[in-house]
């Protein structure tokens, strides 16, 4: 190089195009993968479809529901349980995005982005908001089935719902995505996933209202109103009626958070728990 040569400065790649450019990457391939795996999206709305078509047109004349906030009248029993169910979705979608996490940690794309330039915990969420995305999906075609059959939902609460059903998707997911820290191999998924699904969903407000299930057990109930899903739910259902309730958004931000930072933790290859079980071979911090 001769004298007087200067060199330009090459802009780098970590910048916010950057991280645009991966955001961009990782949410596509999960919509690609959410739409070529159409019995995925059916799947996902057969279990809320079945519990509120069968199940609550069973339970109508059998559990009345009084009037509670956000609702200012009686309400049948399958206008309740639609947020909950509605975010029972979000739920079941967290989870399974975590099953893909764990493949694709050991095997597949993300193996190869963990090893990129990119910081982990931009990596993380960007496969967290791709998952929350396909669960909005999902839940909206869900509550646009439910319209049908009297519901009784504001049209203006399915907007108002967005934010609340945005801050439960990233809070469910960030769970999903912790969990996928705890798991090496695919096989044990399915057990850990029973232990963590069907207790948060059972014993949270989705399906049944809190005050009922003081009258029956006072542990129980503590039990549900310590459930980070119940606030979820919660949060869901006020929203869809122009409500706010802030202790819900409180918790399951609050939550999210918590749950996000504990995985990228994590995921960190020289302190978190990949390292303590030798993580993926040839990952850089």
């Amino acid at each position: 190089m001769s004298a007087g040569t200067t060199l330009t400065p090459v802009r780098g790649r970590l910048d916010a195009g950057g991280y645009l450019i991966a955001l961009g990457g990782i949410v596509r391939r999960e919509l690609l993968r959410f739409f070529n795996q159409k019995e995925r999206f059916f799947s996902a709305l057969v279990r809320p479809l079945v519990w509120l078509f069968i199940f609550a047109a069973g339970f109508r004349n059998t559990l009345g529901l009084s009037i509670t906030p956000p609702y200012e009248t009686y309400v049948l029993y399958e206008v309740y349980v639609v947020p909950g169910l509605a975010v029972m979705i979000q739920l079941f979608n967290g989870m399974q995005s975590s099953l893909s996490m764990v493949y694709d940690r050991e095997v597949g794309s993300m193996r190869v982005l963990l090893t990129s330039p990119y910081p982990r915990w931009s990596l993380l969420l960007a496969k967290l908001i791709a998952g929350v995305i396909v669960s909005l999906i999902q839940a909206y075609v869900f509550l646009a089935i439910a319209s049908f059959f009297e519901t009784d939902i504001p049209w203006m609460g399915y907007l108002y719902a967005l934010p609340a059903f945005l801050a439960a998707g990233l809070m469910l997911g960030a769970i999903g995505l912790f969990l996928s820290s705890l798991v090496r191999q695919l096989e044990n998924f399915a057990s850990v996933m029973n232990f963590v699904i069907f207790p948060m969903f059972f014993a949270s407000s989705a399906l049944y209202p809190l005050w009922r299930i003081n009258e029956s057990s006072a542990t129980l109930y503590w039990i549900c109103q310590i459930n980070p899903f119940t606030h979820a739910v919660e949060l869901v259902r006020f929203a869809l009626y122009g409500a706010f309730n802030p202790v819900s958004c409180a918790v399951v931000v609050g939550t999210g958070i918590a749950f996000f930072v504990m995985a990228v933790a994590a995921y960190d290859p020289g302190r978190g728990l990949l390292a303590r079980r030798g993580g993926p071979a040839g990952e850089a911090g």
